[in-house]
């Protein structure tokens, strides 16, 4: 997915601030669920964050076009783990690995369904 670095993104000197990085990375994350017909909530469910290591290579700054990638890493029954990378010009400027656990709206978690299970095995 390619994002464009707006004045919204940045700081005074067109930086991009760092907590913009999530924010595209859980862009890219939600785009692959809208890009396949499929919602990221299904029952009164839905992939929260649980966990996230990320590191912080380079900087973008107002105007940049960059590639984000996401990998599944991990699926387990309730979860799953993904890297995601954020690249200016194939230029590495962020990775971050998440996990990501199947919530439902009595706060406990769930095993992920079948069909969700098969879509996200796509994304090895």
């Amino acid at each position: 997915m390619n994002i464009r670095v707006y004045y919204k993104d940045t700081d005074a000197g067109g930086i991009v601030y760092h907590s913009r990085y999530l924010d595209m990375c859980e862009m890219a994350r939600s785009e692959l669920f809208f890009s396949n017909g499929m919602m990221p909530f299904v029952d009164g469910c839905h992939f929260a964050l649980s966990k996230i290591e990320s590191k912080f290579v380079n900087y973008a700054k107002l105007g940049d076009l960059l590639s984000v990638s996401t990998k599944l890493v991990e699926l387990k029954n309730a979860s799953f783990r993904v890297y995601h990378e954020i690249k200016r010009d194939d230029k590495l400027i962020f990775s971050m690995e998440a996990l990501l656990v199947f919530l439902c709206e009595d706060g406990k978690i769930k095993r992920i369904p079948p069909k969700y299970v098969e879509f996200l095995k796509s994304f090895r």
